[in-house]
């Protein structure tokens, strides 16, 4: 059910039953007229993380318990955020870990909309089985790709790209294992659960960028799988400071803080549109350069 056009970003606090909060970031001086304007300016210029922290120069349309059938025993519920200009776009699908909801990551889906991307956060049962969560993620990006009017008709479906926080970042990389039809993936401190999951890593073809939060605070379990199995085309940075539960926005964890969870925000933003603009996370990448050379982003690897 379509509930508001939101002229002014900051006007999502309705999403989350009145108690979410947007951080006090400010909105971007860019004004771009169209997605395509965006791209060039960007790409053309020195690759920027902080400007993510921001909130993008477009305006959201945000639709509420979206509802998505994916065959006759399946219905996955969401929350849509269309990046409201004419060019189609690409879909950023989020996925929520552990005891978790789709709300967990309302603000990230909204801030990648506001800067040009659509956002699709879903809720799936969030004690799992996780493996079955990925091959039901595969098979909702194989519907989206087939049937992108299910979403909307800007939805450009060779650029989808595929986000899971926690066991949710295992069922992620699982889906590129089943061959979902995604540009690759962003992991967000990703837990390693299923015996197997080795197996479907070493399956993995698409780029992945695994974000991680500080081992020394928190650690996910077995984190170190992803980077290990996934073959090639992953890279992985962590946030000095941040906690787990710092990969979500809004999160109400007793040690997460704003800052880190903003950092998490820009530094997946950056990602996405990096993987959605150009297949590859190379300005990504370049964009996190200042932070791993102060120490802000540490164990910064690729293969």
């Amino acid at each position: 059910m379509l509930r508001r056009f939101i002229l002014i970003i900051i006007a999502w606090l309705t999403l989350v039953s009145g108690c979410a909060r947007l951080p006090d970031t400010g909105v971007t001086s860019l004004k771009p007229a169209t997605l395509s304007e965006l791209q060039g300016y960007l790409l053309s210029h020195k690759a920027d993380l902080d400007q993510f922290r921001l909130r993008g120069p477009f305006a959201v349309d945000v639709r509420e318990d979206y509802e998505i059938r994916v065959s006759t025993t399946e219905l996955v519920n969401t929350d849509l955020f269309l990046s409201a200009h004419a060019e189609k776009a690409p879909l950023v699908i989020f996925l929520h870990g552990h005891d978790n909801s789709k709300e967990d990551h309302a603000y990230q889906a909204l801030h990648v909309a506001s800067w040009g991307m659509h956002g699709l956060a879903l809720q799936l049962p969030n004690n799992g089985p996780w493996v079955n969560n990925g091959k039901t993620l595969a098979k909702l990006v194989h519907f989206i790709h087939r049937w992108p009017e299910i979403i909307g008709n800007r939805v450009d479906v060779n650029r989808i790209v595929l986000v899971g926080h926690s066991y949710g970042g295992a069922a992620a990389a699982i889906a590129l294992a089943e061959g979902a039809p995604a540009a690759g993936g962003i992991l967000l401190d990703p837990a390693a659960v299923g015996r197997d999951l080795p197996k479907f890593l070493g399956r993995v073809k698409s780029p992945v960028m695994l974000l991680g939060a500080d081992g020394q605070v928190s650690s996910a379990r077995n984190r170190d799988y992803f980077f290990r199995f996934i073959r090639s085309g992953i890279g992985e940075v962590s946030i000095k400071g941040a906690t787990h539960e710092d990969a979500q926005y809004p999160s109400y964890f007793s040690l997460a803080t704003e800052e880190m969870q903003v950092t998490f925000v820009s530094a997946l933003t950056s990602a996405a549109f990096s993987l959605s603009s150009t297949g590859k996370f190379d300005y990504a990448w370049t964009s996190f350069g200042d932070v791993i050379q102060n120490g802000k982003f540490f164990n910064a690897k690729k293969k």
